[in-house]
């Protein structure tokens, strides 16, 4: 009984630690791996990320979310937050009719009809414009779709640090 005992008292702290990790990538943070090369040149991929699950998302952020229509998990750049016009014109990205200064685009954008989002939806790019799929493809996303925020590059390491 007193051997058993021991072994309990010894295996709590171990315990503790698994819960508590279990618990902050559940809920708080966890490591997401790049698949594909839609987020060029900001990312690559392979790239290894740190994705927080609570932060409020606000224009540019890159997410990751779970697309419906095709099942998957993406990562993309917020460019439409709810409430919003978008329209894309000859390349050029309009968001309530004001000419916004894409400075993350690699590739043309191809053109987009107007829409205005819902009060709980987000329009999505990616980075690589030519091959990306995303709003342009699948329209807008619901926030409930959205796991969380990039904050952070662990790999390679020689980009190791904030996004």
């Amino acid at each position: 009984m007193i051997f058993i005992k021991r072994i309990i008292k010894e295996l709590i702290p171990y315990i503790i630690i698994v819960v508590v990790v279990v618990l902050i990538r559940s809920f708080i943070a966890t490591p997401v791996r790049v698949d594909g090369d839609s987020m060029n040149k900001t990312f690559k991929n392979g790239d290894i990320l740190i994705l927080y699950k609570l932060s409020k998302i606000k224009r540019f952020d890159v997410i990751v979310l779970h697309e419906e229509k095709d099942n998957e998990k993406i990562i993309k750049r917020v460019i439409g937050m709810p409430g919003d016009t978008v329209a894309i014109k000859d390349g050029e990205i309009y968001i309530n009719d004001e000419k916004i200064d894409d400075e993350y685009a690699y590739g043309m954008t191809s053109d987009y009809d107007r829409i205005t989002l819902k009060s709980d939806e987000y329009f999505i790019l990616g980075d690589n414009r030519l091959i990306s799929k995303d709003s342009r493809y699948f329209g807008p996303i619901k926030e409930k779709e959205i796991k969380g925020k990039v904050v952070f590059r662990i790999f390679p390491f020689s980009k190791f640090g904030k996004i």
